[in-house]
């Protein structure tokens, strides 16, 4: 089924207020050390939600979506930013970046739906394109993490009755397929030390998301990534909405 885009995005930030309030309460203190940078890549932008403040923080602002539509509406968009170029790929591919060209690449609310093949073809991809101590932050699927739990046992049926009773937390089509242990993984075997993680809850009790910071350094010893678990990760969405909230007169 095609998205319609109606709100282009917005609507996915409701949790948060609006999208302004996502990005200054949840990404920006997340990613501030990151910024500014020289060349940014934004993997999967859509209509444009975080382009519209990553192009604040650098030189020249790449975005790359497999879905033409996007591409197009972020081209109309961002028309009168000169510093950003748009381009439409395939699978993981990033074959229009120049090799250790980046300085930061970022993805949010994307590669939770991505299967594994197309995690680790980014990730291979991207050990060429980030330059050296280059940096990334990737917001992906920790789902696989409950692949096997009891639940996802019951027929479908069952599964989404009692999912309608709000007894087991909607997946949210998150990929079954993705851990964060498995990125940790996947990151060292392409170069790339994934030094932190904060594994989350989205929308329900179990830890589902996962958001990595990882670099490209080479073949050098690397520290322990440092791992946060934060069930609390939507009350700091309803708290950040709250705050949103312009008062009445």
């Amino acid at each position: 089924m095609k998205y319609d885009w109606k709100d282009a995005g917005e609507e996915w930030s409701e949790r948060w207020g609006t999208s302004a309030a996502q990005w200054s309460g949840a990404i920006w203190p997340r990613i501030r050390d990151c910024l500014p940078a020289t060349t940014i890549l934004e993997i999967g932008p859509g209509y444009g939600r975080w382009t519209h403040y990553l192009k604040d923080h650098c030189e020249r602002l790449l975005i790359v979506d497999r879905a033409a539509e996007c591409i197009e509406a972020c081209r109309t968009r961002f028309a009168p930013d000169r510093h950003i170029t748009a381009y439409v790929n395939k699978g993981g591919s990033l074959s229009m970046v120049p090799n250790e060209s980046i300085d930061f690449v970022f993805s949010f609310d994307v590669f939770v739906h991505l299967e594994r093949e197309i995690v680790e073809e980014y990730l291979s991809e991207l050990s060429c394109k980030l330059k050296i101590h280059g940096w990334g932050f990737i917001h992906h699927s920790n789902f696989g993490k409950y692949a096997n739990s009891p639940e996802q046992r019951f027929p479908p049926p069952i599964r989404k009755f009692l999912t309608k009773l709000h007894i087991l937390d909607k997946d949210h089509h998150r990929t079954p397929t993705m851990t964060a242990e498995l990125f940790r993984t996947l990151c060292s075997q392409y170069e790339l030390h994934c030094f932190k993680q904060e594994i989350v809850n989205w929308r329900g009790r179990r830890l589902t998301d996962c958001f990595s910071w990882f670099e490209r350094t080479g073949l050098e010893e690397q520290a322990p990534t440092r791992i946060l678990r934060n069930p609390n990760f939507m009350r700091e969405a309803a708290l950040i909405r709250g705050k949103s909230r312009i008062p009445k007169k």
